[in-house]
């Protein structure tokens, strides 16, 4: 009895009330952003962070060669993620962020952990300092390379690209598994290959990153035979040809400082 003789002004203000309630809710309903993500390109990007975890996981278990294979597994991956996301347009932020995050595990820890096990742990603090100086290059070359996106000449990477830095890295363990040179015979060149790759990537050292390379145009002949020698090489000895071919491009962007030194 009492809500029927309420005042009509009452009345009015409590409906006015829950007008503007409703509507306030209906616009937080709008802005409130789409919480779902792309499934396909993260896939991959999930795959290359699995890959990568597992290297770590087969070099504790004393299996370095498939633990080196793992790292160039994440590597072709995380060249698929971002192709596919472009392919299919789902780029999106988180998908950039979560690529970030798997590459450092990848790229980053992956390849300190299993240089480390494999030869700089009987070196003791310079073995894990070693390792150390890789896996923080790592995460500084990756930080610097998302805040220098649109800023800088694509033709070129300011520093040595993380997937390259563990190609070095993994490539010579590979190669000397395959070569049945064990860990402790190369500790001390390890100890100092795996330090100075981390710093290259922090490095100001210009490497070409051949996005400008057409691949759907023409081309001559002989480059396609060079291109099938190549693989036949990959698929004889492919420790051996992926170990040279990163380390070559590892120190091609060191040769050119000196080439334009000279000119």
């Amino acid at each position: 009895m009492k809500e029927d003789n309420m005042p009509a002004e009452e009345t009015e203000t409590e409906l006015r009330s829950e007008q503007v309630e409703g509507s306030e809710n209906s616009e937080t309903t709008k802005k409130q952003p789409h919480r779902g993500v792309y499934l396909l390109p993260n896939l991959f990007t999930t795959a290359a962070l699995f890959s990568g975890f597992y290297s770590i996981i087969a070099a504790m278990n004393g299996n370095f060669t498939q633990a080196s294979v793992a790292i160039f597994i994440s590597m072709v991956l995380d060249g698929l993620d971002g192709r596919v996301a472009r392919l299919t347009r789902t780029q999106s932020a988180f998908g950039a962020e979560y690529d970030s995050l798997a590459d450092m595990v990848s790229f980053g820890i992956a390849p300190a952990l299993v240089a480390f096990t494999w030869a700089l742990a009987p070196l003791g603090k310079v073995g894990w300092i070693a390792a150390f100086i890789y896996a923080v290059g790592a995460a500084l070359r990756l930080a610097r390379f998302n805040t220098m996106i649109g800023s800088q000449d694509k033709r070129y990477f300011t520093g040595l690209p993380s997937p390259s830095a563990a190609g070095i890295v993994a490539g010579f363990i590979w190669a000397c598994e395959s070569s049945g040179v064990s860990g402790d015979q190369v500790a001390s060149v390890m100890a100092l290959l795996v330090p100075v790759t981390g710093l290259l990537m922090v490095s100001n050292v210009k490497y070409r990153s051949f996005k400008d390379l057409n691949i759907k145009g023409r081309v001559p002949f002989v480059v396609l035979l060079i291109a099938v020698l190549v693989l036949v090489l990959i698929a004889l000895e492919p420790a051996l040809v992926l170990a040279g071919v990163f380390c070559a491009y590892g120190l091609w962007g060191l040769l050119g400082i000196f080439i334009k030194q000279l000119r």
